[in-house]
């Protein structure tokens, strides 16, 4: 080879090397308690305020370098801060720093005894802190710039499924609760699962994942740890303070570097259905009612730390990575009062004059105003990669299942959701989860966005990520364990695995009969036997809150056969019928077809036309029973195997279904017994 093309060759191989030894990173703790008393704080019903710091309030910063993009990453002690707010900081801290703005990711803890930097509720801004937190927030990225220096970053996530759960449960449906507007549509709400005679069970799923993004000197030494928990404040601290996520930093920082600038935070992860308290933990034939048992928040963020440190061990470092970062701003209209609620809103604050709002019906009159004096926001929406690491934001307090979604189709594996950056725009719930009402979907600036808000920041945060790491959005897909493919080889004519992250759509497994979910479903709760039905991932399942699941199955006949996997949300003897699982027959019409249920003692039942046949076996609340109904001519079996444990509706929407359905699955000729077992013991 002539020794100009070999120059040229040795060149072009120099200069394709990623800049491996120009990654670099700088961490500080900044103390942003306020100077001057008292201070208002966010996080209750009506206005408080505080006079003492009870434990510092902090922002911790990060900045990351590649040698050609910087970032800054800002997890806060804040309940919430609001978009303007941090916009201010942003522009002030580049300024200092020459970071583009687009490139800083600001985010709240979401502690509830925080001083008030943004207005909600009965709360206001405080008129003193506002403005020194934006200057602290700035001076913050900028000692963290000043700090960089040669780094590592590693990885990993951990089960903590423990320390958070659903505080979201749904409502019987003759126990529904008034909103502040005097209207009966509370069919699900906050810590309605303490007791278990209200409810039918949870509203959604939670996000048991604790991820954890290590940066380290290039010797080995911590210098920052990012982690990220689907987990509402812990409460019961008194203002001021950091709440449990204060505690878990330092606990961290005591175990692995006490006396060193090492700087832990953990920001905070979907949690807006979340808290700490599992209302589904106890036998609830012997305490139906949760007593309010003292839990130390303490014990709480230390356990929580020590679950951390077992995957902080495990963590695998690199220096060879490169940055990325893009965000969107978005326009979003607000949920404003119509003129009859709006004439409602402005007699009270007329009543209420000068003073602060007091009673919940008072709070929210006043936020009907302010929805219509605003009518839409703007958001930010965030997605940045650290190599193969990927982090995407929310302004709002999203839903677990919001996390779960964007995990499963992110690009990237190794994918941290943070809440509450950029901005503090409230909830947004899933579409289906507004139709069930309750405090979270209360119209106001903590839950004031359209109901489209929720997927539209969602597949947002998808396109965003999509671009930082230049690959397609991953499909999720669901295993086939030993009893999915048994059903498979029955060769039914549909069959529903009711995994759906969202409706209207039923999808069927067999590409041939999808069906359509009614408004009131909620998705991808925990279902039967994952270990037979999807290894290696979570069995999930709908849970019907009333309304139920359509499918046109037009070659039908009198011999056919149903198996569902069934999980009953009533309590017995909450009214005759539990409720009816499968159904076939002319929609609204009634007292025809065929009907597959439970009676007041859980016992399986089957109704055709005007006869009612009552199984012997009975069916345990919040357990999971498999049905196999056939149907021979004039002859019908229903089979209920004792060993193991469910379209949501009767035709005529009597006494419809109240818990979850999974694995449903129909078959045109009447199975044998032989088939049946292999369908319930495979």
């Amino acid at each position: 080879m002539p020794m100009k093309k070999l120059y040229l060759l040795l060149a072009l191989i120099c200069n394709s090397q990623p800049a491996a030894a120009d990654f670099q990173a700088g961490a500080i703790v900044m103390n942003v308690s306020p100077l001057e008393f008292p201070v208002f704080v966010n996080g209750g019903m009506s206005s408080r305020s505080a006079s003492v710091v009870n434990d510092p309030i902090n922002a911790r910063a990060m900045v990351l370098s590649d040698g050609k993009t910087q970032i800054a990453i800002v997890v806060v002690d804040s309940c919430m801060m609001a978009r303007p707010v941090l916009d201010q900081a942003k522009k002030l801290a580049s300024k200092r720093t020459g970071i583009p703005t687009a490139n800083m990711l600001i985010s709240a803890t979401h502690t509830h005894t925080a001083p008030a930097s943004m207005g909600c509720l009965g709360t206001k801004a405080d008129p003193r802190y506002t403005p020194y937190l934006i200057q602290k927030l700035a001076a913050a990225i900028a000692a963290a710039q000043k700090a960089l220096q040669p780094a590592q970053i590693g990885w990993n996530s951990i089960n903590a499924a423990e320390y958070t759960a659903l505080r979201r449960w749904v409502r019987r449906p003759d126990m529904l609760l008034e909103d502040p507007f005097g209207n009966p549509t509370g069919r699900a709400q906050m810590h309605s699962g303490r007791n278990w005679n209200e409810v039918t069970g949870e509203s959604g799923p939670e996000d048991p994942d604790l991820n954890l993004i290590s940066v380290q000197t290039r010797e080995g030494k911590p210098l920052a740890l990012l982690a990220n928990f689907s987990m509402h404040y812990f409460g019961g601290v008194k203002a001021l303070s950091a709440d449990y996520f204060g505690r878990w930093a330092n606990n961290v920082k005591q175990s692995l570097a006490p006396n060193s600038d090492f700087v832990p935070m953990m920001s905070h992860g979907c949690s807006g259905d979340i808290w700490r308290r599992d209302y589904a933990a106890r036998d609830w034939t012997k305490n139906p009612i949760l007593p309010e048992e003292a839990i130390d928040v303490d014990r709480y963020a230390k356990e929580l730390a020590d679950r951390a440190l077992q995957g902080y061990e495990k963590i695998q470092y690199r220096s060879d990575v490169d940055l990325a970062m893009a965000e969107t701003r978005m326009r979003l209209d607000y949920r404003t009062p119509n003129k009859q609620l709006l004439e409602w809103a402005e007699r009270i604050v007329k009543e209420t004059g000068d003073r602060a709002p007091k009673t919940s019906t008072e709070v929210y009159a006043l936020e009907q105003t302010i929805l219509h004096q605003r009518q839409n926001t703007e958001i930010v929406v965030q997605a940045l990669r650290i190599g193969d690491i990927a982090i995407t934001t929310t302004p709002n307090e999203t839903y677990a299942l919001t996390a779960l979604k964007l995990k499963a189709m992110s690009p990237l594996k190794k994918t941290m959701v943070i809440e509450l950056a950029n901005g503090g725009d409230g909830y947004i719930p899933p579409p289906e989860q507004h139709v069930l009402g309750g405090y979270n979907t209360w119209a106001a600036r903590t839950a004031g966005l359209e109901p489209s808000a929720e997927p539209r920041i969602a597949e947002a945060c998808i396109q965003l990520l999509e671009k930082v790491s230049g690959e397609p959005r991953r499909t999720p897909t669901v295993t086939r364990g030993p009893a999915a493919k048994a059903i498979a080889n029955l060769k039914p004519i549909a069959w529903w695995r009711m995994d759906e992250f969202n409706g209207p759509r039923a999808v069927d497994e067999m590409n041939r009969h999808d069906g359509i979910y009614e408004t009131q479903v909620a998705y991808y709760l925990a279902g039967p036997h994952a270990e037979k039905f999807t290894p290696g991932q979570v069995n999930r399942a709908t849970h019907f809150v009333g309304q139920r699941m359509q499918a046109r199955l037009p070659k039908l006949g009198k011999n056919y056969s149903v198996s569902i996997w069934f999980w009953n949300g009533m309590p017995n003897d909450s009214r005759a019928v539990l409720g009816w699982m499968f159904s076939r027959g002319r929609n609204h019409a009634r007292q025809t077809g065929e009907h597959l249920g439970l009676n007041a003692k859980g016992q399986l039942i089957f109704q055709s036309g005007a006869q009612t046949f009552t199984g012997k076996a009975n069916a345990t609340r919040w357990q999971w029973p498999h049905a196999v109904l056939v149907r021979d001519g004039d002859t019908a079996r229903v089979y209920l195997p004792v060993e193991t444990l469910h379209l949501g509706g009767r035709n005529d929407n009597e006494s419809n279904w109240e818990g979850r359905l999974d694995e449903a699955a129909v078959f045109d000729r009447a199975l044998s017994a032989t088939e049946v077992k292999a369908l319930s013991s495979p």
